[in-house]
């Protein structure tokens, strides 16, 4: 079964290589990877918005998505699983930006993205939770355009940014709803 998964895999990455790489398109590709380099861009944005009351939810939810999403990803899946980049498997992808430094599986760039994309998308108003996603989407397909994720490391990156999504919020709402229940008790007391 892996074997299977593992050429659909290659095939749908040499795809991408043949007939939807331009180079007019590289530099878009490679800049939109690049931006979200350890996260940096969905650290910067939650930590944004934890300074006006109003957005203070969202911020916090994104940050405990985004550690969430890490813990998962980058310190047990892709230690545990200890996947290959495709580039070093198969002879003839062109990588079109520096070789990483860790496994490939789950895509630590997309789980990061979704993680806090589904946790803005919980707590912001709806048109700025659909362009997180949309951001999130646009990372996604750039792991696979710049040649060092296989599709279904995205996959899994995205199946565990969901979830550190979900979770960021979840714990959030609790902490929140916990705080308002204890502040409200002294209150009236």
């Amino acid at each position: 079964m892996f074997g299977v998964i593992q050429q659909i895999d290659e095939s749908i990455l040499l795809f991408i290589q043949e007939y939807i790489r331009q180079d007019w398109m590289d530099g878009f590709w490679t800049n939109i990877t690049h931006l979200w380099d350890g996260g940096i861009f969905w650290i910067a944005l939650a930590l944004i918005l934890l300074i006006p009351k109003q957005t203070r939810k969202a911020g916090v939810s994104a940050l405990l998505a985004l550690g969430i999403g890490a813990l998962i990803t980058n310190v047990a899946v892709k230690n545990i699983v200890a996947r290959i980049r495709p580039y070093d498997t198969i002879t003839e992808l062109i990588l079109l930006i520096e070789r990483q430094h860790d496994f490939s599986f789950p895509s630590g760039h997309t789980c990061a993205s979704f993680a806090a994309a589904c946790a803005l998308y919980r707590t912001l108003p709806r048109k700025w939770g659909i362009a997180c996603i949309a951001l999130a989407v646009l990372i996604a397909l750039s792991r696979l355009y710049v040649g060092v994720h296989y599709p279904t490391d995205v996959l899994g990156g995205v199946a565990v940014g969901i979830f550190a999504g979900w979770a960021g919020w979840k714990i959030q709402e609790i902490l929140w709803s916990r705080r308002n229940g204890k502040g409200d008790n002294q209150a009236g007391d």
